[in-house]
């Protein structure tokens, strides 16, 4: 079996941009881009705040450009979700069940996924009210009632953040005290527009048949009583899972789960094994970052090939 350059494993804009880069450096590059490609972008409806596009243009939509472009540049992707990985070995091992395939190096752009409450109506109106990133979506509820679903640190600069664009901004919490930090905790208690329901939890979210998010219907948690409450943007703000399973005991994991990497690089605890994206950032979750550090690490790939195989 020959041993590729670069694999590269999920796609994004991590993954598509280090395609790229890797691909206009003659490297080659296989990408899985799993069976779900394009990342929590494809969630989204209209994006505004990418940099090149004046009037705004879809996550789907955005995303189909990124692969194109990798594609122009000879990237090879492979529709399959990586099952396991052996770093110990080298060349490195990625496989797809049984099928083995080899690399020099590896660039680990899996993503995170937003941790959802599970509510039957919540994906079918995902991006169309329901969100969860204020800074992608907030812009769209400029004058509207907001309802945050959250009781951690991201959950109050969420409300914080919106409370900047909303009429109003509700922060429903299911026990009676945040489990947020005591300096983000004052900023919100002090903030005239935040205002908190506790005890509480979302029961349904409303209105399929108009295609947007109208209302919620509130349960409390301590009596059982059910409300309704009219909201025009529902944040979901429970915090996000990164995408690193399959990466356990190969590469040192940070505590919460994100994989750690050298400051001011993309380099994991596995020399020639990169990570870039939401699977490595934990704290500004965008794809503008995300496509940056995609070409940090198709960047160091280069280089490391350079330095440690025969020209």
């Amino acid at each position: 079996m020959t041993a590729r350059k670069v694999i590269i494993i999920g796609s994004g804009p991590a993954g598509y941009t280090a395609a790229i880069y890797a691909a206009r450096a003659n490297l080659a590059p296989l990408m899985f881009i799993g069976v779900q490609s394009g990342g929590q972008l494809m969630l989204t409806t209209l994006v505004e705040n990418y940099p090149g596009f004046v009037d705004g243009l879809m996550g789907p939509e955005l995303m189909e450009t990124f692969r194109k472009q990798a594609e122009r540049f000879g990237t090879e992707m492979i529709a399959e979700d990586v099952t396991s990985v052996d770093f110990r070995r080298r060349p490195f091992v990625v496989r797809v069940g049984e099928t083995e395939y080899q690399s020099h190096t590896v660039i680990i752009a899996t993503g995170a996924s937003a941790k959802l409450l599970g509510l039957e109506n919540e994906m079918k109106l995902m991006g169309r009210g329901v969100s969860t990133c204020a800074t992608c979506d907030g812009f769209f509820f400029k004058d509207q009632d907001i309802m945050v679903v959250g009781g951690g640190d991201s959950a109050m600069e969420e409300a914080l953040y919106l409370s900047r664009l909303g009429r109003a901004v509700t922060v429903v919490h299911r026990r009676d005290a945040l489990r947020a930090s005591k300096i983000m905790q004052e900023r919100a208690f002090k903030n005239p527009r935040i205002s908190f329901v506790w005890n509480s939890a979302l029961d349904d979210i409303f209105d399929i048949r108009q295609g947007k998010v109208t209302g919620v219907r509130l349960k409390n948690l301590a009596t059982g009583a059910l409300t309704e409450r009219m909201v025009d943007g529902l944040f979901i703000a429970i915090g996000h899972e990164p995408n690193t399973q399959i990466f356990r005991g190969q590469v040192d994991l940070l505590p919460n789960g994100y994989i750690k990497v050298v400051p001011g690089t993309m380099q994991t605890s596995v020399l020639g094994v990169f990570a870039a994206g939401d699977a490595q950032d934990y704290v500004y979750r965008q794809a503008v970052t995300a496509a940056g550090t995609g070409c940090m690490a198709a960047l160091e790939a280069e280089r490391y090939l350079e330095a440690t195989q025969p020209h």
